[in-house]
């Protein structure tokens, strides 16, 4: 008769695999890829080192698994801060970029981490798909505007992915292990004036003088 795994035995497999899920993350926030090698992982996560190998059969499909589910949570906060929820367009873009800004400044070896650090083409490919979901919800952003007469009109695609591409640059630096944002609100101002001019709707910024504080 085939074994089959009880629910208590998949139960455990599921807590172990999420353990050293959680051990990858943790070291990857703290110190980048590079901190997070296989033996590191395992002693985190108070496993040996050949447990996380029958879970995860190379450190780049860990590293994958960590990338897809941090990565997830950004997008998610990036979707909730521009919600349709009768805010002007530029309102909800304004909130898009304060709150992908601020998160990323607030943790910044994980953001570098997603954001820009070398990884090995199987994350690479999971950061592409990323980028991609994140244009897919400013470029619904964009329709949104264009719709109700409050952006001039353009290809919601193109400007979405020209924004996430900006946005994106403009962080590297600041977030990398030798930079820093010495002014981290005063950049932030400057990229949302950036995204509302690059969108057509820096009139719709109302002249604020503070950021939107969001809840990060």
């Amino acid at each position: 008769m085939p074994y089959r795994p009880t629910e208590r035995t998949e139960a455990r497999r599921a807590e172990v695999r999420e353990r050293i899920v959680r051990a990858a993350w943790d070291l990857i926030a703290h110190g980048g890829y590079a901190e997070a090698r296989v033996a590191s992982v395992a002693k985190r996560a108070d496993v040996a080192t050949g447990t996380v190998y029958r879970y995860f059969p190379s450190k780049a499909e860990l590293f994958a698994e960590v990338f897809r589910r941090a990565s997830q949570r950004e997008v998610d906060a990036m979707a909730e801060a521009t919600r349709r929820d009768g805010r002007p367009a530029a309102e909800r873009a304004a909130n898009g970029a304060e709150i992908w800004a601020r998160r990323a400044l607030r943790g910044r070896r994980l953001a570098y981490a997603l954001l820009a650090e070398p990884v090995d083409p199987l994350v690479e490919a999971e950061r592409l798909e990323f980028r991609r979901a994140y244009r897919d919800v400013l470029s619904a952003l964009i329709a949104d505007g264009i719709a109700a007469d409050e952006l001039p009109d353009q290809d919601p695609d193109v400007a979405a992915a020209a924004l996430v591409g900006a946005l994106g640059e403009t962080l590297v630096g600041p977030l990398s292990p030798t930079g820093g944002a010495a002014n981290p609100d005063a950049l932030i101002e400057q990229v949302v004036s950036f995204w509302l001019r690059a969108l057509g709707a820096a009139s719709a910024s109302n002249g604020r003088k503070e950021p939107i504080r969001v809840n990060a």
